[in-house]
């Protein structure tokens, strides 16, 4: 790979450098750019929500055990979150292309890796690899478009990746479903790990020749202390919030999540002695003296939250109470992902250069009206709603999810000097993914809690039609009154067990006959669907509350956030001097920022680069 003075092939590597062809001209190969680093960024998120559609088959082939399983989801969380910062910190040290090009090589190799697996701890690892090398490479996408696209072209390509973000969510149970139903080669589950190695190969050997490198003129020093401790305190704190519901909240999970605020309290003291001593902090906490990004730093935790927890009880009740396949489901999720593209592409673009931060309050609405909508329809249809029936509130939903994704970036980076951009894209996505986590403990334990305490009303209202059933077919009263009985005790066992999916003791007693059996096995799938979709109903009340905080939070940003998307627009206020080329030690201009830019253009690009894609993990 290049180093951070060599761009590669036909890149222009040298900060602040003019783009090939005419001074200040777009890079003619922008677009290709784009669609390579779009490739990469929709293998991670894809990776989140396909492997819960192949789980059950994993575990069976590699005869695991249930906490296997959670191990296998959550390390790829716990890798992504631990190397959020400073995967952005390092995008601003040796250049975003390359850190992006070691991330894609790193992530492919991984996904071979998991293909390869002959047990599951050697599954388990590859996965905390897997998600390692997404936290070098996601954090530099954001950098990468703001450095190759000028700003006329910016709002579009937000809009675009806004777009992809949605579209991610539904693809992976849609690729989920078609990969295990067409069983490619005999692979079995192996085949959603694999199918990354040719995309990746073919995309690290694209971006090579397609992507411009960019790094800050006064390149930071790295911060290895403040790297380990910042790694540690957010693995401290998102292990237990993953992992507490499945082991049953034991005391160590809260002694994990005390330590953790230890360990980030020690994080930020030591970033203070960096900064006194030679300004070079992984995270400069002069981010949060501005208004805009310590707001939205609050606002952003939430709304991650609300999605974390809805994303997590959404596919429960879909796959484990409603019953329905990956692939079914994967398309009625779609919905979703067509309302955040249409909410995205029109977002930064048109809504909030012409209504600022109206914009993101419609969004949030409108999100926590998809929310109610939706408990409205599983309250009033129960087990027997239809895919088309769920389509209207999950549109609405994914328009406010499109609405306030990407604005959002860009109203939290606004004022954040250029120099930092990097280090305040990968605090971003870190706060997304403590989020997430934090969403789904909530929303787990409410779920979960609801859910047991309804079982006995779910068997209470199947129990009559099964007598009735077991009575016609002339099963004996006492005999009868047997099965009511264990059947009563099934539900709950199932209720109340740690892994919904697994089958209870309880529920493995003998039947007098085949035909039995089958009316007993109907029943309980109903009164589980019935169950999980009252409880979704409940549950999901919350996470429309939540939506309304959101709202409200929104009302602590600055009323005149600089909403760039459209023009581009000036600096925020802490963009620094305005030297061509170099702004404060910041990022290098890229493309639309060399000297035909303007001064205020050409603080601007950067300013709002070195990101990440703060709004990528919808199913963490």
């Amino acid at each position: 790979m290049s180093g951070p003075g060599s761009g590669g092939p036909g890149t222009a590597a040298v900060p602040g450098a003019a783009p090939p062809g005419a001074a200040g001209a777009p890079d003619p190969r922008r677009w290709f750019a784009l669609v390579v680093i779009l490739v990469a960024g929709f293998m991670d998120l894809l990776d989140v929500t396909i492997v819960n559609v192949v789980l059950p088959s994993v575990l069976a082939d590699l005869d695991a055990a249930y906490t296997h399983g959670e191990w296998i989801v959550a390390g790829y969380v716990l890798g992504f979150a631990a190397l959020m910062i400073t995967g952005g910190r390092l995008g601003d040290i040796l250049g975003r292309r390359k850190v992006f090009l070691a991330g894609v090589a790193g992530f492919t190799a991984a996904s071979l890796l998991c293909g390869l697996a002959d047990g599951p701890g050697a599954l388990i690892a590859a996965r905390f690899l897997q998600g390692a090398m997404a936290g070098l490479m996601v954090p530099q996408i954001l950098a990468i478009i703001h450095v190759t696209f000028p700003a006329e072209e910016r709002g579009k390509v937000l809009g675009i990746w806004g777009g992809v973000l949605g579209a991610a969510s539904a693809a992976g149970l849609v690729a989920g479903g078609l990969l295990a139903e067409a069983d490619p080669y005999g692979l079995g589950w192996r085949a959603v790990f694999l199918v990354n190695v040719p995309v990746g190969a073919a995309a690290l050997l694209a971006a090579w020749f397609l992507v411009p490198d960019s790094r800050a003129p006064e390149r930071p020093r790295l911060d290895p202390l403040g790297a380990l401790l910042s790694a540690a305190g957010i693995l401290l704190l998102v292990y237990p919030l993953t992992e507490g519901r499945g082991l049953g909240w034991p005391p160590w999970t809260f002694l994990l999540m005390g330590a953790a605020v230890l360990v980030l309290g020690l994080f930020v003291l030591q970033q203070r002695g960096r900064t006194r001593a030679d300004n070079s902090p992984l995270m400069s906490l002069r981010l949060f003296r501005a208004r805009a990004f310590s707001a939205g730093m609050a606002v952003w935790a939430l709304f991650w939250i609300a999605l974390g927890g809805f994303f997590f009880i959404w596919t429960l009740y879909m796959q484990v109470g409603l019953g329905w396949p990956p692939l079914r489901a994967g398309l009625t999720s779609s919905a979703f992902a067509v309302g955040c593209a249409a909410g995205s592409g029109t977002a930064v673009e048109f809504f909030t250069p012409r209504f600022g931060r109206k914009a993101l309050l419609a969004g949030a609405l409108l999100c926590g009206t998809g929310f109610l909508g939706y408990v409205l329809v599983a309250a009033h249809y129960g087990p027997a709603v239809a895919p088309w029936q769920m389509v209207a509130p999950l549109l609405v939903a994914g328009i406010g999810f499109g609405l306030v994704v990407a604005p959002m970036i860009d109203a939290v980076l606004t004022e954040v000097p250029v120099r930092e951009a990097g280090s305040a894209s990968g605090v971003l996505g870190t706060v997304q993914q403590i989020g997430i986590a934090l969403g789904t403990a909530l929303a787990g334990v409410l779920f979960f809690q609801q859910l047991d305490h309804d079982a006995a009303r779910a068997v209470a209202r199947a129990a009559p039609a099964l007598r009735q059933e077991l009575t016609r077919a002339e099963v004996p009263a006492a005999e009868r009154e047997r099965i009511l009985d264990a059947f009563a005790d099934c539900l709950a066992d199932r209720a109340a067990a740690t892994d919904p999916t697994a089958e209870p003791a309880s529920c493995r007693g003998p039947l007098p006959s085949p035909e039995v059996r089958a009316l007993v096995i109907g029943a309980g799938q109903r009164a589980t669907a019935d169950n999980f979709s009252r409880t979704f109903a409940l549950t999901l009340r919350w996470g429309a509350g939540s939506m309304g905080l959101v709202f409200l939070g929104l009302f602590a940003l600055p009323r005149r956030v600089e909403f760039r998307g459209l023009d581009g627009g000036g600096p925020g206020p802490g963009s620094g001097p305005s030297v061509p080329g170099a702004s404060e030690g910041g990022a290098a201009v890229g493309p639309g920022a060399g000297p035909a830019s303007g001064p205020g253009k050409e603080r601007s690009a950067p300013a709002r680069s070195g990101g990440q894609d703060a709004g990528t993990h919808p199913a963490g």
